[in-house]
């Protein structure tokens, strides 16, 4: 199968050598978003949750240019500079996703680029939802 590089400007552009995402037959790997807003590149204003906000915006402007949405995510990974913002993460997710929900993991980390606060990658299958 070939590959598809999926793009948009709708979503930060890469800040390294990646792809926003790549397609490989129906299943989209989308790379690590943070809260960058597409406009400025600069990290989102506000609080974790503008963040965690912003991160979802950003996967789900990925998951449009790839033929889906935020709901046809299969496989969610989530990390967090502290897992004491873990519970802003499940309210915003319960707020932007229905049931049934991705599968998920959520992992601490000591720091992430940019010095974010909040980076999610997903694994999506547009038409799954």
């Amino acid at each position: 199968m070939k590959r598809k590089i999926i793009s948009t400007d709708k979503a930060p552009s890469a800040i390294g050598p990646y792809s926003q995402a790549v397609q490989v037959g129906d299943t989209v790997y989308l790379s690590g978003q943070i809260p960058l807003d597409p406009a400025t590149m600069e990290l989102a204003q506000g609080d974790i949750r503008k963040h965690v906000e912003r991160v979802f915006a950003n996967l789900d402007a990925v998951c449009q240019a790839a033929g889906g949405n935020l709901q046809d995510i299969v496989k969610l990974n989530i990390y967090l500079t502290d897992l004491g913002n873990f519970g802003v993460v499940n309210e915003v997710m319960a707020e932007v996703l229905q049931e049934p929900y991705p599968a998920r993991a959520a992992i601490g980390v000591y720091s992430l680029p940019k010095g974010a606060q909040v980076e999610m990658e997903a694994v999506m299958v547009p038409g799954s939802s």
